[in-house]
Order: structure tokens, then sequence, then C-alpha cells
């Protein structure tokens, strides 16, 4: 039977037909084309090329011809083996690997899908990530992101691994209740409250210092303590005659105290500078250098600080307990920060003696709302010594701000107090990044040299979401929450109550 003939010709479209009928008669063309092409071929054949492209069988009905068809079991193929360079290569869009299980839970790689924990001693020490080279981390996000509560999980948790966690700022007051949680301490301070801090007190001299050494090494404490409080009084530097004041009415009270057998206060220190007959005959070289500073540290004497430092400690560190904090909500409410800087100097000096005990183990040291301490050169400089030292004395720092800007506010562009803070940041092997606002990931991008996805990804984070950068390395982790933890860090029980 002869196979029947089909053929499909162009159609003659008239020079003045309109765009939609010129479209049409093209389209009519194409179908009496594939129309003709099936009327020449088998019934079979013509059944399948009726079926869309997805849905055309690739073999016939029998399977695939031949030995390749794995019939039989008689399909062998060789083994092949490669590295994991050449493997992330072959499939690029892997997740990231983690930091391993080893630390502190943390919560939810989101790419990854798998649990995210972290342990900054654990990576310093078993360097299985390069660049790490330090413990120390910073914390930036928007107020309501849940900054604070991943800050108290982390310590809340660390506690768990035999870490302890010190909170030498707490402008809120909010750790309070953390701390007596975990069987903690908190030291309330403020006028009226029962808390003294002397933060001449001398620490206890570890085994590997000599009397001799040790007397001058907490000397050179009293010195710089008392120089600082000093300079945020007067808000400038001080003069090389200040500094001669200072030595000789420490010198001084220290001497009279040890005679005595008790410990020189702040109140001894600022009557020895005020009194020309104290100092001897040193009085008339020093001129008004000594009247100046005595009339500085008055304020901590007789002013409106007053009874929290010019008295002998009614409270001892206990480097037994898992967390210890100084409450200074009562401090700086008025919008002035010399309260609260002046209380910040001192009790950083008395938790410093803790901090240099080489039996005290791994540590923690938070600076909740550490914006407000930039802006003080005193403090950025301990603050930097503490960063500088944190391997030498086994202690994380962690310093929680808003946003990254917050450190343009230590100074102008090239000025001591701006280089100090980024110098923080430069030490801080670890950056967690929490949603920023529009205007401020520009900022952010420049400090912290993120990429174009991960600036898109700062932008768009929910709230527990940050942006975790470990040494060049980065995630995104989903922060997650106990009940019982959320209960306890609850920052907005005023606004929901």
């Amino acid at each position: 039977m002869p196979r029947p003939r089909a053929s499909a010709s162009f159609l003659f479209v008239p020079h003045k037909a309109s765009r939609a009928e010129r479209r049409a008669a093209r389209a009519g063309f194409v179908e009496a084309r594939r129309q003709a092409r099936l009327t020449g071929t088998p019934a079979e054949q013509r059944a399948e090329q009726t079926l869309g492209p997805e849905l055309r069988p690739a073999y016939p009905q029998a399977g695939r011809p031949g030995p390749a068809s794995a019939r039989g079991g008689k399909l062998r193929l060789p083994a092949h083996r490669m590295t994991t360079a050449t493997a992330s290569g072959a499939y690029p869009f892997l997740a990231e690997g983690g930091l391993g299980a080893e630390g502190i839970f943390i919560g939810r790689d989101v790419h990854a899908e798998g649990a995210f924990c972290f342990d900054p001693f654990s990576l310093y020490n078993s360097g299985r990530i390069e660049d790490f080279t330090n413990p120390n981390a910073v914390l930036a996000g928007i107020i309501g992101m849940g900054k604070s509560a991943l800050a108290k999980s982390i310590a809340t948790r660390s506690i768990a691994h035999g870490y302890r966690i010190y909170v030498p700022s707490d402008p809120k007051g909010e750790w309070t209740a953390v701390a007596r949680a975990l069987g903690g301490h908190t030291i309330a301070l403020g006028p009226g409250l029962p808390g003294r801090l002397n933060p001449l007190d001398a620490p206890t001299r570890p085994p590997s210092y000599s009397e001799e050494d040790w007397t001058t090494e907490v000397r050179k404490r009293r010195l710089l303590l008392l120089a600082s409080l000093a300079r945020t009084v007067l808000k400038r530097d001080l003069l090389p005659r200040e500094h001669t004041a200072l030595d000789l009415a420490l010198d001084l009270v220290v001497a009279k105290a040890t005679a005595q057998g008790t410990v020189p206060l702040l109140g001894e220190i600022a009557h020895a500078l005020g009194s020309p007959e104290a100092l001897g005959h040193q009085a008339e070289h020093l001129g008004t250098a000594a009247q100046d500073l005595a009339h500085a540290l008055r304020r901590l004497v007789h002013g409106d600080l007053s009874g929290m430092f010019d008295a002998p400690s009614t409270v001892a560190f206990d480097p037994t307990a898992p967390m210890l904090s100084i409450d200074l909500s009562c401090l700086g409410d008025s919008g002035d920060d010399t309260a609260l800087v002046l209380a910040m100097t001192c009790a950083s000096a008395w938790m410093e003696s803790a901090l240099s005990d080489p039996d005290g183990g791994r540590r923690w040291v938070i600076y909740d709302e550490a914006w407000r301490l930039m802006r003080h050169l005193g403090l950025l400089e301990r603050m930097q010594n503490q960063w500088k030292l944190s391997r030498g004395l086994g202690i994380a720092n962690l310093m929680i701000i808003h946003r990254l800007s917050d450190l343009f506010s230590a100074g102008d562009a090239g000025s001591r107090g701006r280089v100090l803070a980024e110098g923080l940041l430069a030490d801080c092997s670890t950056r967690i990044i929490y949603r920023q606002e529009p205007d401020q990931l520009s900022a952010a991008a420049s400090l912290l040299g993120l990429t174009g996805v991960e600036t898109q990804a700062v932008s768009a984070l929910t709230k527990g979401r940050g942006l975790w950068k470990v040494a060049g390395r980065s995630f995104i982790t989903q922060h997650i929450l106990h009940p019982a933890e959320g209960e306890l860090f609850d920052t907005d029980a005023r606004m929901t109550g």
C-alpha cells in the first residue's frame, strides 16, 4: 500500500495585511507543515510525536537496547575518588560544613539545616580555622532583634562548659536576674545603695610574682586608676606636676595604711592632695597641681558618688561564683555619663584583680551597651588592654553595640579614641551582625569587609537570625531559645505587661 504524501508551501500574504494577519498566516503555515509531516509517518510513530517533549519516552517499550541496559546485574562501574576541594568545585552549591559539634549550642545553621555550635577557646586551641587569632567577639544589631538574648544565652550555656562570666558594665540592670538565677552575684552601685567597692584593694599575689615585684605591680595599677579618675573629671590629660602629685600622695597614704594594718582609700588620697602639710616640702614645688587633683577626686568622696568608692569594700569577689555582674542602672540616667564612667572605671579596676588570677579558669567578659563606654578614652584604653591580653588572661571579651557606626562615636577620624575603637574591632576574630538599618549597611560593609550577598542578607535578617563571620567564614544562624531562657531573658516585659 503506497504511503500517502503531503506537502506544505509558503502562503502569499498581501502587502497591505496587518501584523496580526501576518502572524496568523505564519502560525497556520507551521501547523500545516506539522500535519503534513505526521501524514507521511507510520501510525505508531505518529502517536508518539503528538505527545509533548516531556512525555515522549526516551527508549522503546522494551527498554534500552544492548549491554548498557543493565539487565541481570552485569553493569559494573569503576570506583571514583576525589578530594573535598575537587568535590566542592564539581558541586559548588554545597552548604558550609560548620564549626564542628564541639562548643556551645547556638541554634540552627540556616543554609546547612544543621546545629550550629561555637566555642572561641576550642576554636583557638584546635587551630582548625585559619586566621582565628583571638577569642574576642563583637555583637551588633538594632533594637529588638534579639542580640541581648543571644549574649545572655551564650553566657548561660557557657557555665555548663565550665566557664565563668563577668559583666563589668550593666547600665540597664538586665543581667541581675540572670546572675541570680544561675547562682552568681550582682553588685548594685549607686547613691544610697549598700554596695561598696574600694578600687584600691590589693588583689591576691599570684605565685609567679615575688613580693617586691607584686608591690610594684599593685602601685602601678593604683596610679593608673587615680590618673584615669582625675582625667575623667578634669576632661583633659594630666600635666607632669599632677602625675608627680599623685605619686607622692599615693606613697604617703599607702605607707600610713601599711603601718596601721588597713587598706588605702580614695578619701585619704583626696585629703593628702588637698593638705599642703601632708605633702611636706614637696607641696611648694607642685603649685596648684595637687589642689586641682584634690577637687577632681572630691566628687568620689563628697559628691554625688560619695559612699560607693571611698570606704572599705563590703563585698568580696568569690572566684568560684559562676557569674558576677556590676549593676550601674542607678547611674547615668540624666544624660551625663560622667558618673557612669567614674563608677565603671572603679569597678573595672576592682574586677581586673580577679582577671589577673592565673587560676581563675576561662572566662567571658561581656560589655553590654558598649557604645556608651566608647565615648570615653580612659575606658577605651582599659578595654584595649583586656583585648590585647585576652589570650594570656584566658578570657573572651564580648562587646555589644547597636550599629557598627557606634565605633565612630569614639572620636573624629585619626583621633586616638577612634583608633582605639577600630582596633577593638580588628582584634575580634568573631563578628556577629544582626539586622542593620539601610543607612548603616555601607558602614557595616566597609568595616567588616562584607560581600554584596552578605550585605543584602544583613538588611533582611529576621529576629534572632544573624550573620556570623568567624575568621572569614560566614554563617547565617537562627538563634534558638529554650522557653525557660525566653522567660528569663525577656526585656520587653514592660511593653507586653
